[in-house]
C-alpha cells in the first residue's frame, strides 16, 4: 500500500514485496500495462504493485500536505509578526 514517509517522499512496493520511497516530484508518469510502472524524471522505471488509481491518490495527498504545511507556516510567520514585542 502506498504510503507517506516523513513527508517528503511516498512509499510504493516492488513486485517482490520490498518497499522503497520515491520522491513524487521527480515522477514524470505512471502508466498501468497490466503492472504499474513509475517513470522518473531521469528515465529510471519501478514496476510497484499499487494501482494506477491509489498511487495518484497518495501523490495528491502529498501535495495536499505540502500547501497545508506552506499555509500553516505562513499563518504562523503573519501571526507572529503582527504579535507587539513585550519591553
Amino acid at each position: 500500500m502506498a504510503e507517506r514517509t516523513d513527508d517528503l517522499m511516498i512509499t510504493v512496493t516492488r513486485l517482490n514485496g520490498s518497499q522503497f520511497a520515491v520522491n513524487p516530484d521527480l515522477i514524470e508518469r505512471i502508466h498501468e500495462n497490466p503492472d504499474t510502472t513509475i517513470v522518473l524524471v531521469d528515465g529510471s522505471t519501478y514496476i510497484v504493485t499499487e494501482p494506477l488509481s491509489q498511487v495518484i491518490t497518495t501523490i495528491a495527498e502529498y501535495r495536499a500536505r505540502v500547501i497545508a504545511l506552506a499555509y500553516r507556516s505562513q499563518t504562523a510567520a503573519v501571526v507572529h509578526s503582527e504579535t507587539p514585542e513585550r519591553q
